[in-house]
């Protein structure tokens, strides 16, 4: 048996009691509206009684409406205690109270039931609130289905449903029910419809076509409506035409302004949205963050320290939305200080205030603060996202802190982000590539079950950054080759598969990419081109890449840093510094990258006085601080040159602690010129800063043997200490073959060491001599020999003279060193064999020609 309600009614004056039981779940329940229903927990115990007096006399048109309806709430939902205090305390009875108090879903579904069963549905005003409760609450079925019961509807009414659409998202429908309101209802739009269903447009067709309907019913140069069309225009048209309806506009208001300021911003035109913010006499907040925005695109950042001065004199630097944009801005600016004085000032901090924190120290290099702010954030039990996540990742990568990286996967993984949200595994790819984890990254790569170009692009660039060109250069042909085409190539893509050409000595693969280049009609842009004129440069094509570098444009310093270092590779220092001076010419300012490039061309060419001038000039003209690099490069400088004690002297006047690779500059320069003594005292200095360093540690065992001093070798190799494995590439019909120092294993092997004995036999017959310190263990002299013969170098070329036609070119990529014993056996082997020979090692190229090489044996 189901509940029972009794209803008391009173009509015309003359009060009586009508009784009419009927079932409760018949008010919710009945007439299409089963949706409406209650929960089993709501419904009354079985034999309550709801006795609801029903009044049409004076107390009001809705009094009994409203006992009604707050009678049931008071039953299924907390609101009605407060719209019972509201009854007391104002003594009067008012429907659109009762709107406010529906937070939820469910509470609007018993609204809407009792406004049925009371017949207050039928009045137009409260129907189109409904539909707009519907709607707030996320419903747009409901709003609709209250819509369509609305039998005469208004423009209230359409307006409602058009707007609920748009707050939705589902334009598409928002434009489908203006149309049907333009057509069926008889009834003119007024100004609030137009900013509704502007919003809605998708297409500049769509925005003039309702632009047309403002302009037939007059209503185009109402403010809202002007504004509106404004944001359109900004959108999806020329910027210059919603410029032209702001100017033409008879009245603006701070609205119009902002929306011309924003339209600016998100067209990308900063510098616009600064010169038409000078014609304002006043901004709110809107107008300061879009100003900020602008500030920050374009560089400005002294306006927007004048931005954030009128915000503070008129007290909107308090609101939230104004406090994040200014810590995005001064972090952009890299002033940290500003950042966590506006942050430390803040009052109120949300999630947003929290990422752009934390970002603004990752971003900056200092990870160890943005850390800290991460764990500070916890414990003001700020949830993280998805951005949070982003940036900490990047920020234990700066660290090295392979743990914190895996727990970061860990996370994402628990929250379900990893595998939801391709931005996050693009993130976790790049995260475990910087950590140098490359399997962990191509594990990610391919767990993620979307990707995108940017994905493609994380992985190549981190196979390309640890060293694994082979491998980039495979997964750009993966991303080629696959079927259907989804993913496109990208400015990224160009720019990271390139340098992974540059490494591994793929040219014809590089050319291949630049012939997709040219049709496409890309090389002009300025970061393709300078990876390009990279690309020909580091694979010994200098005449290729100057020839790109002047089709490009050269206002930023970034070309001329690529073409002085690659000058510099390959021993040009003083056309580097010719170079360096048409830069200066051109009124094209060089940063601190650009005087690193100059001092290591310096040091590879013997240029010690230039390199002391530009060592000043940097500091004198330019106001660049040295860094470890700058430092670096000095003592490479006079290392080189043999000047070990000036080298030694300028290390214990530096003002900054020297690090490993200093030291390690200095070890290197003794072991070139055989000074034990002072490369012992660097080793010691080295092995303090950078105990475990496995490089230095074979360079002092390299430099004890060269000496003769096997004790210091078995001391240094007891250790268990790995040396890595040198080896040397080339590419031989479009494939590329690697030799390691004695391998044994290629299938040409016996006609690879037959043709070096006969170039041995020769080269011995025109002068070559052993030079034994370069072999690295203590054992007979012939034996030494077959050692040096086997170097990898030697091989690669051996190969080359095999299996391709005479004086063709031979180029080797090698990726230690060349020692001094290998490379006069390669000017010998250029003179016999008549051939071109260029080596690129670690430190340079080297060209052979007729028994000389270009670096003039200083390298």
């Amino acid at each position: 048996m189901e509940n029972d309600v009794v209803w008391k009614k009173k009509e015309r004056g003359r009060c009586f009691t009508l009784c009419r039981r009927f079932p409760l779940s018949a008010c919710f329940s009945s007439g299409g509206l089963g949706s409406l229903s209650l929960p089993f927990s709501s419904v009354p115990a079985q034999g309550t009684e709801l006795c609801v007096p029903y009044k049409t006399c004076k107390g009001g048109r809705f009094t009994g409406v409203l006992q009604s309806v707050a009678l049931v709430l008071r039953e299924f939902s907390a609101p009605a205690n407060a719209l019972q205090d509201y009854r007391k305390d104002h003594g009067t009875d008012d429907v659109h109270m009762l709107f406010r108090h529906c937070t939820k879903l469910q509470s609007a579904k018993c609204l809407h039931a009792r406004l049925i069963v009371s017949q207050a549905i039928q009045n137009v005003c409260v129907s189109a609130k409904l539909v707009n409760l519907y709607c707030y609450l996320g419903s747009l079925a409901l709003a609709r289905h209250a819509f369509d019961n609305i039998h005469n509807r208004d423009v209230y009414a359409w307006n409602a449903m058009v707007s609920g659409y748009v707050r939705s998202g589902s334009s598409s429908e928002a434009i489908k029910c203006f149309s049907l309101f333009m057509m069926t209802s008889g009834l003119q739009p007024d100004y609030r419809t137009f900013p509704s269903v502007l919003k809605a447009c998708r297409s500049l067709l769509d925005g003039m076509k309702i632009h047309c309907s403002a302009l037939k019913y007059g209503f185009v140069w109402d403010v809202f409506v002007a504004a509106s069309l404004v944001h359109l225009y900004c959108r999806y048209g020329p910027v210059a035409n919603a410029r032209r309806l702001f100017d033409e506009m008879p009245v603006r208001d701070m609205g119009s302004w902002n929306a011309m300021i924003s339209g600016y911003c998100q067209s990308g035109n900063s510098e616009e949205a600064l010169a038409l913010s000078k014609e304002l006499k006043h901004m709110d907040a809107v107008t300061i963050v879009s100003l900020l925005a602008a500030c920050t695109e374009a560089g400005d950042f002294v306006r927007g320290v004048l931005i954030h001065l009128y915000s503070i004199k008129h007290g909107l630097d308090s609101e939230l939305f104004v406090s994040n944009k200014l810590i995005d801005m001064y972090a952009e600016s890299g002033n940290l200080k500003s950042c966590q004085r506006v942050f430390d000032e803040m009052t109120v901090r949300d999630l947003i205030t929290w990422n752009s924190m934390i970002k603004a120290y990752e971003v900056n290099e200092q990870p160890l603060r943005a850390l800290r702010l991460f764990e500070e954030m916890q414990f003001h039990r700020v949830q993280p996202d998805c951005l949070t996540l982003i940036s900490l990742a990047s920020t234990l990568a700066q660290l090295g802190d392979v743990r914190g990286g895996r727990s970061v996967q860990g996370f994402t993984l628990r929250k379900g982000w990893l595998l939801e949200d391709v931005t996050v595994g693009n993130t976790v790819v790049d995260m475990y590539a910087k950590l140098g984890l490359v399997d962990s990254a191509r594990a990610v790569f391919d767990w993620l079950p979307s990707k995108d170009v940017i994905s493609c692009n994380t992985i190549i660039s981190g196979y390309a950054q640890n060293g694994f060109a082979t491998e980039a250069i495979e997964m750009y042909n993966e991303m080629e080759e696959e079927e259907g085409g989804e993913i496109t190539p990208n400015q990224g893509t160009w720019v990271s598969v390139l340098p992974a050409c540059s490494q591994s000595g793929a040219l014809r693969q590089g050319m291949k990419i630049h012939g997709r280049l040219l049709k496409n009609g890309l090389c002009s842009d300025v970061f393709i081109g300078t990876s390009l004129a990279d690309m020909y440069g580091k694979c010994g094509r200098l005449e290729d890449a100057l020839s790109l570098f002047y089709q490009i444009p050269r206002v930023s310093s970034v070309p001329w840093n690529t073409l002085i270092a690659c000058h510099g590779l390959h021993g040009h220092g003083e056309k580097a510094m010719t170079l360096f001076r048409e830069m200066l010419d051109e009124g094209v300012k060089p940063d601190h990258i650009t005087f690193v490039t100059l001092l290591s061309a310096c040091s590879h060419s013997g240029l010690v006085d230039d390199g002391r001038w530009l060592f000043e000039l940097m500091q004198r003209e330019y106001n660049i601080a040295p860094s470890l690099k700058h430092y670096g490069c000095m003592v490479d400088l006079f290392g080189r040159a043999g000047q070990l004690e000036t080298a030694f002297n300028f290390i214990k006047a530096m003002p900054v602690q020297p690090d490993a690779s200093i030291w390690g500059a200095l070890l290197g320069a003794c072991r070139v010129h055989g000074d034990v003594d002072l490369g012992k005292v660097a080793s010691e200095h080295l092995f303090e800063v950078e105990p475990e360093h496995v490089g230095y540690h074979v360079l002092l065992s390299n430099m004890y043997a060269s000496a003769g001093k096997w004790e210091g070798v078995d001391e240094i190799r007891g250790k268990g200490l790995r040396k890595t494995p040198g080896w040397s590439s080339m590419e031989v019909n479009n494939k590329v073959e690697v030799f390691y120092t004695g391998n044994q294993t290629h299938p040409m092997y016996e006609e690879i060491y037959k043709e070096l004995r006969l170039l041995h036999e020769k080269m011995k017959m025109i002068g070559y001599v052993p030079d034994h310190r370069f072999v690295l263990q203590d054992v007979e002299d012939d034996e030494k020999e077959h050692i040096l013969m086997s170097h990898s170098e030697r091989l690669a070329i051996a190969f080359a003279l095999v299996t391709t036609p005479p004086k063709t070119r031979i180029q080797i990529f090698k990726n230690l060193r060349v020692c001094s014993d290998c490379h006069s056996v390669t000017k010998f082997m250029s003179r016999i064999t008549e051939r071109e020979i260029v080596v690129r090692d670690s430190n340079r190229f080297h060209h052979f020609k007729d028994g000389v090489c270009s670096c003039g044996d200083y390298w």
